[in-house]
């Protein structure tokens, strides 16, 4: 009986215009999707070599340690994924306003719009009416006098609906997947198609919830119209209010401060600030040393080439004068230490504020089954906040690494020559340490999304019950 009843929910939306429609839509959104994304990526992937070639010239040419801070920071290449989906690391940025206004003002689609936006949508559409017109056919009243459990009918409906969702969406994708195997500069991993596999059950989940929710809404209601319209209204609530309404919410509730008013405080102290602190004590430690060692009497004057010959000639200037150097460079590093530690208290007490009210909005946000579909595509896929945070922890491990590289390059050079200014000299950084980005192993991304995924299996059961406990309490006539 329940395959007859699903065999009957298939054919009607097989035979129906709306499952034309969703077909021909997908079939040729997806595709299509996948050919520009798959451009965009190409494109970006030649980008990310060509900025990575510069750099390298850059530093062949003008490698001072001065300089080359900001040009060495590690950046994150272009991942396969975003041939598929855009993610936080593809989005554009507002800057770039001015250069292509289109891309900020009408956003590329990618798989988690369609699969989370135009999914819902169609699964309302396909299932609005699944009780309410039999009630106005009077089909209903004869399925159950035919003895049909109400169980039975509900599972059918449910099951029926979202398998048709199901076909135009795994044929779409399937053509979108043959086009990606193409092109060959897009190249996954094991990772990424075991990653691809969890995210059609998500789908599956998904797409559940909303056949779920319609035949609930349908239940409720003796007119179709009626619930088309409720459907809608709780699709944009559940689509569109509620996650972005999240971010507002917990604003209010957990608020931080300002990061322009922090990031002035902080370049104060580690600026302006650090300047005359680094002067005085530098200039504290250069007069204990000269009151110490008389030969260095009038050594502030002289120049870097009169101080180089002084060195070569008097061994004791040269043992006095190492000692000045140090304890000047160590009154800097006094300063750097103190109004460092005073930034970096700031910097995390903005850190924690922040992480808190960012782990408040995505909970609220995950009572919309739409957030929660994008957090399992973005993070499954590399593409999301999970990404960006393991992204921090590779650089903060690189950045200890080149610090301990770049601290013994200079003291090498140092003691090669007393006098040379380490900072502002080229050198050669053939040696230095280059920033490997890794993705994310397919067992940890199934582990950051294990928290959406069971949120949308309870959404799943919790509406299904709901639905049945309406269905059995309906009138058929």
């Amino acid at each position: 009986m329940f395959r007859a009843v699903i065999a009957k929910e298939l054919r009607n939306h097989l035979l129906s215009f709306r499952f034309v429609a969703v077909f021909v839509l997908l079939v040729v959104i997806v595709p299509v999707t996948v050919l520009v994304l798959a451009n965009d990526h190409v494109r970006d992937l030649d980008d990310y070599a060509r900025r990575r070639a510069e750099i390298q010239n850059y530093l062949n040419r003008y490698a001072h340690f001065n300089r080359i801070g900001n040009i060495i920071a590690p950046t994150q290449p272009p991942v396969p994924f975003q041939a598929l989906i855009r993610g936080l690391s593809a989005e554009t940025d507002l800057n770039s306003f001015d250069d292509d206004p289109l891309p900020v003002m009408f956003p590329l689609l990618d798989l988690t719009f369609i699969a989370a936006v135009l999914l819902s949508l169609a699964a309302l559409v396909f299932t609005y009416d699944a009780v309410s017109g039999e009630k106005e056919d009077g089909t209903l009243k004869l399925m159950l006098s035919n003895g049909v459990s109400r169980s039975i009918i509900l599972l059918g409906k449910v099951a029926g609906g979202a398998a048709a969702l199901l076909i135009p969406y795994l044929v779409s994708l399937a053509v979108g997947m043959v086009l990606l195997l193409f092109n060959p500069r897009v190249g996954w991993s094991g990772a990424d198609w075991g990653a691809l596999g969890i995210i059609l059950l998500g789908s599956v989940v998904y797409i559940g919830v909303f056949c779920g929710l319609g035949v609930f809404i349908s239940s409720r209601h003796h007119s179709s119209s009626a619930s088309i319209l409720t459907c809608l209204f709780v699709w944009v609530l559940l689509a569109l209010v509620i996650p972005n309404l999240s971010p507002y919410l917990a604003s209010v509730l957990r608020p931080t401060p300002s990061r322009i008013q922090i990031g002035r405080e902080i370049t104060r102290l580690t600026d302006v600030e650090r300047d005359d602190l680094g002067r005085k004590l530098s200039q504290e430690r250069r007069t204990a040393v000269l009151a110490k060692y008389p030969i260095l009497a009038g050594a502030e004057r002289l120049s870097v080439a009169e101080i180089k010959a002084r060195i070569e000639k008097d061994a004791d200037f040269a043992k006095a004068y190492a000692v000045f150097r140090d304890e000047s460079a160590a009154g800097w590093k006094e300063a750097n230490a103190i109004q460092g530690g005073k930034a970096r208290i700031l910097r995390e007490e903005l850190g924690r504020k922040e992480a808190a009210q960012t782990r408040l909005s995505i909970s609220l946000s995950m009572i919309s089954p739409l957030a929660d579909l994008t957090y399992l595509f973005a993070d499954l896929s590399n593409t999301g906040m999970r990404n960006q945070a393991h992204f921090r922890t590779l650089a903060e491990a690189w950045d200890r690494t080149y610090g301990e590289y770049e601290s013994g390059k200079i003291e090498a050079l140092r003691r090669g020559n007393p006098t040379m200014d380490v900072w502002n000299t080229p050198v050669d950084v053939g040696d230095m340490p280059r920033f490997q980005y890794q993705e994310e192993t397919l067992t940890s991304r199934i582990r950051g999304v294990l928290t959406p995924l069971t949120v949308l299996l309870i959404m799943a059961v919790g509406i299904f019950a709901a639905a049945f406990i309406s269905f059995v309490r309906t009138d058929p006539r």
